[in-house]
Formats: C-alpha cells, structure tokens, sequence
C-alpha cells in the first residue's frame, strides 16, 4: 500500500524533525524532573497518543482545516499553552511533597495517577504546534495519489514518527530521571529540581503560547 522508498524518506524526514526536541521532548523531561521516571514514561506513552491523534485527524481532513485556519490554530495551541502553565504550576506547587517515593503510595493511587498522567500528555501531544503542523503540511505530501487508499496511507505513514517519538521521548524521559535520582538522596536537592520541572513546564507554555504558525 506504501511503497518503500516513500516510507524510509517520510522516516528521514520526521528523524530530522523529531531530533530537534520540541514541545513534547521538553515537556516530558519537565515531568522527569518534577515527578520522577513513572510519570515520564506515562508522560512519553500520553505524548504518542496524542500525536497518533493529530494523524488520524489530518487523515480525516480535520488536521487541514486546523492548520489552514488561524483562529482555529491559535485557540487549539492556546489552550495546549495554557495546561502546560497550569501544570508547571502544579509541579512547583507540590514541589516540596516529593520526598515521599512514588512507591510508598498504594497501588490503586499509582494507577489512577497513571491513567491522569496519559491524559495529561494525550493533551498535551494532541494540542502541540509543531505536531500539527508537520503533520498537516508534511504528511500528506509523502502518500501516493495513484495508489489510491489516501486515508489508510497516512494512518500507516503516520505510525513512522509515532514510534520514532516514542523511543526518543522514552529515552529523554529516562535520562532526566536518572538525573533526579542523585537529586532525590536530598529531601532539599530534590525540592529544587522539581521546582525547576515547575518553571521549565511554564516556560515552555509561555514559549508555545509565542509560538508563531511557522514554527
């Protein structure tokens, strides 16, 4: 249905896009940072729904009408600017409740916590800017007219960056972690760098929120 040299340049392309961390990759790190490597990686899986979801809807034609109109595009990137705020705030917050291990709390917590953290990435990954526009502008550019099947095309083009998104999120979200750990043998230490998760999840809504439809 894809032909194979089509498949492996809409995997060079969306390589060279998703190298360059975005949206999505700094707010993934933000929640390593604030909350530990659980959430980074509920975070990262969030993400990827997400963005699968900006794919089904530039399939669909809705990803179009989107990124061609400008009211449309401002509200659908304001709103991701402003929960990306809201949830920076949150993190400084609660900065200081973070000496308790995330494995002291029960299971059913845990999951429910998972199940809120999916979603927070869902909506984030699914309000991104660069997603909607790559998607939208580059996507479509990369399935075969004469082959027919234009839907089903870009629903399995768009597997490609999904996966890449996945082990690059994964891996940014692990290393960050990583680095919270040595933070974590200071009730202190790691205070402040869920403090700095806080700030970096609020810049980066206020960078977004900036965020000309070039970028």
């Amino acid at each position: 249905m894809v032909s194979t040299d089509r498949l492996l340049a809409f995997a060079a392309m969306s390589l060279l896009v998703i190298v360059i961390p975005g949206p999505s990759v700094l707010f993934v790190i933000g929640r390593a940072l604030a909350h530990g490597r659980r959430t980074a990686l509920a975070t990262a899986l969030g993400n990827v729904i997400g963005s699968y979801a900006l794919v089904v809807a530039v399939a669909l034609g809705v990803g179009a009408l989107v990124e061609r109109s400008a009211t449309v595009f401002l509200a659908v990137k304001l709103a991701g600017a402003a929960y990306l705020v809201y949830l920076g705030v949150q993190a400084f917050r609660h900065r200081g409740a973070m000496k308790v291990s995330d494995m002291a709390a029960p299971a059913g917590s845990k999951r429910r916590g998972d199940v809120r953290t999916v979603v927070d990435g869902v909506l984030v990954g699914v309000t991104n800017p660069k997603g909607i526009v790559f998607f939208a502008a580059v996507l479509p550019q990369f399935v075969d007219h004469s082959a027919g099947h234009l839907t089903a095309q870009m629903l399995v083009l768009g597997l490609v960056p999904i996966s890449i998104g996945m082990v690059t999120d994964t891996l940014w979200g692990l290393g960050a972690a990583a680095a919270r750990g040595w933070f974590a043998r200071s009730e202190r230490r790691l205070s402040m760098v869920g403090g700095a998760g806080g700030f970096a999840m609020i810049g980066l809504g206020v960078t977004v929120a900036a965020t000309g439809r070039a970028d």
